[in-house]
């Protein structure tokens, strides 16, 4: 093993774009299980990953997709919110900015990793949104996230995608 490697510096391989989405189950805010098989045949799921929950970035961010999760979910897609904070966090992250949709715990980081996200060193997951189709295929990535109006970037490419 390198000593990259051993530093935990290498991140798990790059989610592509046309590539099968890896699955994942992790409690929402609210202790719900969620799994992305429950959405497949049902249901585009727009998966973003962000740093940290309750900081300016994040925060405008998660505002941004409540502002446009009618339009999201007219576009025939659900939004599920993913960092290393836990679910305590989440749920007062969720209720002080009233965010209708879930926001997985993954304090393991294992779905930050499934999905090749995680900052190296800080172990923190990356700005990165992932478009996933019903059938579990990943459509778009969307790396050069706009927090501020992230649900418009969003929206663009639900309508591409039908």
């Amino acid at each position: 093993m390198g000593i990259i490697a051993m530093l935990g510096l290498a991140s798990a391989a790059e989610v592509k774009e046309g590539t099968k989405a890896p699955t994942f189950e992790a409690q929402d805010q609210n202790g719900a299980l969620v799994r992305l098989v429950d959405f497949q045949g049902k249901s585009s799921v727009v998966l973003y990953f962000y740093p940290k929950d309750d900081t300016p970035g994040c925060t405008a961010q998660a505002c941004s997709l409540r502002d446009g999760f009618a339009e999201i979910k007219a576009a025939g897609a659900v939004i599920l919110g993913v960092s290393a904070d836990n679910s305590q966090s989440h749920k007062a992250f969720a209720e002080k900015f009233h965010l209708p949709f879930s926001i997985l715990a993954d304090p393991e980081k294992r779905i930050i990793g499934a999905y090749g996200v995680k900052m190296p060193l800080l172990g923190f997951a990356k700005r990165v949104t992932f478009l996933i189709d019903r059938q579990g295929l990943v459509r778009k990535v969307i790396t050069d996230t706009r927090t501020k109006d992230h649900d418009q970037q969003v929206l663009a490419f639900l309508k591409a995608m039908s």
